[in-house]
């Protein structure tokens, strides 16, 4: 199995630093160049827009998925290759993992947080076999992931299951796991 359509989940601002939008820049470039498409949250604003305007000047396939609400508040991004409209957050996500063959957070806020860690917790559970990455732009993800260590540490979180969240600096290693982790999944799984 490659990977067709990766679920990019990132922030409704930019951030404080320009790193955060250069490396969502590149993400997007990057993603259009390898002919993986985009599934993201359908906004034009924070980061979710410069993904996918990255992605679409390089050519490559921008799904929005986007809450009715959200649309009537002007952040939808009418631009993008196909706009799915729905009813509300649970059923973006759910369209967004059906989607995507993997997911990769950017830096964000809590909703970006919340939605990375909903998947890997349907990972966990088995409710999906789809690998799960971070892109830890200039160290912002550095304290979740001493969380999760520590979660580890104290037995909240079993080691399998933090070892199902890649982390990475780069955002070329990070894909290149997450396409070697789909390949390992689809044969296993038959796909």
């Amino acid at each position: 199995m490659s990977l067709r359509r990766v679920c990019v989940y990132a922030g409704s601002k930019r951030g404080r630093r320009e790193q955060y939008a250069t490396a969502t820049r590149e993400l997007g470039r990057r993603l259009a160049g390898s002919g993986i498409g985009v599934v993201y949250g359908g906004g034009r604003v924070g980061l979710m827009g410069v993904l996918s305007d990255a992605a679409l000047e390089a050519g490559g396939e921008v799904i929005g998925v986007i809450p009715g609400h959200l649309v009537k508040s002007e952040v939808a991004h009418e631009s993008v290759t196909d706009l799915r409209i729905v009813g509300s957050m649970h059923e973006r996500k759910a369209l967004m993992s059906e989607l995507a063959d993997a997911f990769i957070a950017l830096p964000g806020g809590t909703g970006t947080l919340e939605e990375l860690v909903e998947m890997l917790t349907w990972s966990q559970l088995g409710l999906h076999h789809k690998p799960c990455g971070l892109l830890n732009v200039d160290s912002y993800y550095d304290s979740l992931v001493a969380f999760l260590d520590g979660a580890v540490q104290e037995r909240f979180l079993a080691p399998e299951h933090r070892a199902m969240l890649v982390v990475s600096s780069d955002a070329d290693a990070l894909l290149a796991e997450l396409a070697t982790r789909a390949s390992v999944i689809g044969d296993r799984d038959g796909g």
